[in-house]
This record gives structure tokens, sequence and C-alpha cells, in this order.
């Protein structure tokens, strides 16, 4: 019950995040057109903002990525397949985080994690190398605010964001995260 209240006060937050240029022309408001991009979780929409804490208990921010391509990958520690799927997350991260984009200077990872026990996530981190520096958390398992900003409904899931914040692809694993990386390479 708590996660579907979750879920209707986030959509009407986006619905709001969505709507708020109503009512003003374009002659008023003199916008980009890239910041007229509806926010959503779909492809060709711009990524919610989030922040949460690091391990560390630092606030990273999903836009302070802003210009790279970004995955934003939710896992957790205890799941099978986003544990055997991180090594080649991190073959991927090695092989892209240099390279020019057609819209994005490097390569990263946001890390969300849906753990709730802070030493179970930390642990994960060391033991997959998980080298990129934007792991967060909210602690708080599958009741994750993050997971409920996307839509979250199993894990590995993730989405994959351009320099702009816009998402380009979803649920990309293995090869198919580095087919679509390739394609996407100036």
């Amino acid at each position: 019950m708590r996660r579907i209240i979750t879920l209707i006060i986030i959509s009407l937050f986006l619905l709001s995040c969505t709507s708020k240029n109503r009512g003003t022309s374009e002659s008023d408001n003199p916008v980009k057109e890239q910041d007229q991009v509806k926010v959503g979780i779909n492809i060709g929409q711009r990524a919610p903002d989030m922040v949460f804490e690091s391990p560390l208990g630092e606030k990273i921010s999903l836009s302070s990525l802003r210009g790279k391509m970004v995955l934003i990958d939710f896992w957790a520690a205890w799941c099978g397949p986003c544990r055997q799927e991180n090594p080649n997350l991190v073959k991927t991260y090695h092989h892209f985080r240099e390279k020019d984009f057609n819209n994005g200077s490097g390569f990263t990872v946001y890390g969300v994690s849906l753990d709730k026990r802070r030493e179970n996530w930390v642990g994960a981190i060391k033991k997959d190398g998980l080298e990129w520096e934007s792991h967060v958390s909210d602690l708080k398992g599958w009741q994750s605010v993050p997971a409920a900003m996307y839509g979250v409904m199993g894990i590995p899931m993730n989405f994959l964001i351009d320099g702009d914040g816009i998402i380009v692809a979803k649920s990309l694993r293995g090869e198919f995260l580095d087919n679509k990386l390739q394609e996407l390479l100036k």
C-alpha cells in the first residue's frame, strides 16, 4: 500500500513538472528546445533528477553528471542476476568511460542500490569492483524512492541517458548495452 501511495505522489510530482510552463507563449518564455522536453521515464523524455546519499553519506545528484552518457543502474547486493551482470558493466565502463558520444563526453554509471543494509551494499561494490563514483541508496529496499520514481518493478533495471539527461534506451545488458553505446559514438 505504501508503495502505491509513493508511486501516486511521485506521479503527481512528475505531472506538475511537465505542466509548469502551461499558459505561457513561446515568445513569453525563451526556453531552449531541449529544456521543453517532458520529464518522464520513457525513451525521449528527460530523466527525473534525483539526489541520494553515497556510501560515505555525501549527496550525489543525477544532474551532477550532465554532459556524460550515464547508465542509471538499479541493483542490489542480494540480487543474483544483478551481481552476474556487474562484470559486464565493469568491462563496459572501462571501454567507454573516456569516449566521445554524439551527445555526451564520457560514460559513467549512477548506481542505485535497493539494499537495506549499508554493509551489504558497500561490500558488494568492493567485491564486484564497481569503480564508478556515483553509488547512491536510500537503504529502503523495495520501498526505495528512486525505484518508485522510475517505475522499477524488478532488478536489474537500467536507463541510459545522454548528456542532456534524455533517456535514449532502457533495460540494456551485456552486449546490448555495448552495441547501443557503440551506435551513439561520434
